[in-house]
């Protein structure tokens, strides 16, 4: 008989525990529900679509009637909104210090973008920075230190080098150190400072290769994207800047189907709205915005002729990533509407921006809202297949399956 007591005081105690690891489980559920969901893959969105979070985790995405909400889950109404994945920055050069990135990278989380690759002006110091989790803030990919040549009165942070074995030994420091990508500039900046020759370029990109790296380039001119092509460059993180691309470059273009491009678009040169931004940005910081959103002529041309060079390397079927450059961390939603107006969908501009951005920095775990996935979700009061300008549109942004606090600007 106390044995029979002991064995049912035994088996009231295991169901009560496992009881309670099943409601810890369950306050780890979150299940989203009756927003219009866009994979970021280009399929069709998902109407009246419920995503169930487990942690930082999404574990199912399907229309209502075919995902099962786990028992206990804490329930959030989407309804009438849009959910994309978080965007992903492939080109960005952030603040030099440890501080300063850090909130660098809370500010893009802010405005709904979950990762960023800083393009060869950040130090080894902040590499480190890539294995931490930072709370609201957005994961950090960095190529190290660039490499171009001597540019006396400009940033000395990338390498400078004037010959082959300079290039191949900053190339092996890179690997050593074990940064994302390389990064070179092949610029004379507007005559300023010879450039990377093609036996320097050449050079690099070989000895990248033997380590596992893959090169993106920094171009301006027609000439200098073709003499990269021949080398075999993985990337640009500019388009061709300089005129037109003519048929050899295309016939170039299509020899190398991996190639990934960012197209870095410039200003338009013309005046838009940027009253989204006065809640998020402080007086001073809004106030300059304002003064140089004018008509820019020369800016019109510029923008004229990058804008047709991406609708051809777009209509080719090039991989085309978004990057904007600089420290901006609201730019990628400019840039976004920028890649419209040349003449990419809304669609087209959102899977460059998330999926294979992604795949592009090599963030496997994120860029889609699938399930096994990060919970990087950015939603939204209205519909960026209507307006890509609706991604400016912030209803809320979830990061590893967090909400980011959004009361203010970090």
């Amino acid at each position: 008989m106390r044995r029979m007591k002991a064995f049912a005081l035994a088996t009231s105690v295991a169901l009560a525990a496992l009881a309670g690891f099943s409601n810890s489980v369950s306050a780890q559920v979150t299940a989203f529900q009756g927003a219009r969901v866009i994979v970021g893959d280009g399929r069709a969105p998902i109407e009246n679509a419920t995503i169930v979070v487990n942690g930082a985790r999404i574990q199912q995405v399907g229309a209502a009637a075919s995902v099962q909400v786990p028992a206990g889950a804490t329930r959030v109404n989407l309804a009438g909104k849009t959910v994309m994945p978080m965007i992903v920055d492939t080109h960005v050069h952030l603040t030099p210090n440890h501080d300063g990135l850090v909130r660098d990278l809370k500010q893009r989380a802010y405005y709904g973008i979950s990762a960023a690759q800083s393009m060869g002006t950040n130090k080894f110091d902040l590499l480190p920075v890539r294995t931490e989790t930072i709370a609201g803030g957005a994961r950090y990919f960095s190529a190290g230190r660039g490499i171009t040549r001597p540019e006396p009165g400009r940033d000395n942070t990338p390498y400078w080098v004037d010959t082959e074995a300079q290039g191949r030994a900053a190339v092996r420091e890179l690997a050593a150190n074990k940064v994302d990508i390389v990064k070179i500039w092949v610029d004379d900046r507007n005559g300023m400072y010879p450039k990377l020759t093609p036996a320097l370029y050449g050079a690099i990109i070989d000895e990248a290769h033997k380590n596992n790296l893959r090169v993106t380039a920094h171009i301006f001119t027609l000439e200098d994207a073709k003499g990269l092509l021949r080398a075999g460059v993985d990337a640009f993180a500019h388009s061709v800047r300089d005129k037109d691309v003519d048929d050899e470059f295309m016939t170039l273009v299509r020899q190398h189907p991996n190639l990934v491009v960012n197209p870095n678009l410039p200003d338009r040169g013309v005046k838009t709205d940027v009253a989204w931004l006065q809640a998020s940005l402080p007086a001073a910081e809004y106030q300059k915005v304002q003064e140089e959103n004018v008509d820019n002529q020369r800016a019109q041309t510029a923008y004229g002729i990058q804008s047709r060079n991406l609708a051809k390397l777009n209509a080719a079927g090039v991989k085309i990533v978004e990057g904007e450059d600089g420290n901006t961390s609201y730019g990628p939603h400019v840039e976004m509407e920028d890649m419209v107006i040349a003449g990419m969908t809304p669609m087209q501009v959102i899977v460059a921006s998330t999926k294979t951005a992604a795949e592009f920095l090599r963030l496997n775990d994120g860029g889609t809202i699938e399930a096994g996935k990060s919970a990087d979700l950015l939603v939204l009061d209205a519909n960026p297949l209507d307006d890509i300008k609706n991604t400016r549109k912030i209803s809320a942004v979830y990061l590893r399956g967090v909400a980011v606090d959004r009361s203010k600007r970090p």
